[in-house]
């Protein structure tokens, strides 16, 4: 299985190589470090996972000596090791160009947020294609700038609150919620994700 988490590594050498200067030049920018965070880090994650879609690499992956439970695995712990990458990446950006480091409450919700993301994307991603999560994200843009534009003008405003709030928070036990809620989901969404590709016929 680690054979699999290496491979994915190594196929995202290239992108992790041009994402990382740009994830530094966003952060020279003064964008929201949590933003940036989960951005880069769902598009990582994603792209591997759109690298193993075609049906010719599913064949090759299953004729090998992998059951597709370490298949399954590899992706949810890769998924991890991309997403600490990031952060780590941030934790060096950010003191580097700002002097200073991020908040413990920022990379708790950034990891929450991409784990949240992922426990419901990679299930989905197993019964259809990527495409139709792009596709779908793309519908929720839409309706999201329509909704800014039409009925709430003040919803960004309104969302960096919320955030702003959330990462303000300092009650200890609020934030083991939070973490283990994420784990608990993280777990259920791997077993799922296991069932669907047990299922799922090449």
């Amino acid at each position: 299985m680690w054979n699999l988490i290496l491979k994915d590594i190594r196929l995202q050498k290239n992108a992790l190589f041009t994402l990382l200067p740009a994830l530094f030049i966003y952060l020279f920018s003064g964008l929201s470090v949590t933003w940036v965070g989960i951005v880069f880090c769902i598009v990582i994650i994603m792209d591997v996972f759109s690298k193993d879609e075609k049906s010719s690499s599913n064949i090759l992956w299953n004729a090998l000596p992998y059951t597709r439970k370490e298949i399954v695995s590899s992706k949810y712990i890769g998924a991890l090791i991309f997403t600490t990458l990031i952060l780590l990446t941030i934790l060096a950006g950010n003191w580097i160009i700002h002097q200073e480091f991020i908040q413990w409450e920022q990379i708790i919700l950034v990891t929450s947020v991409v784990i949240f993301f992922t426990s419901f994307a990679f299930p989905f991603a197993y019964v259809f294609k990527i495409q139709y999560i792009v596709n779908a994200s793309l519908v929720l843009l839409v309706l999201y700038l329509f909704t800014v534009s039409t009925f709430i003008p003040d919803l960004n405003d309104r969302i960096r609150g919320f955030v702003q709030t959330i990462i303000g928070l300092d009650d200890i036990f609020l934030q083991l919620i939070v973490i283990l809620s994420a784990a608990v989901l993280y777990f259920l969404s791997w077993l799922l994700s296991i069932w669907l590709y047990n299922r799922k016929v090449f």
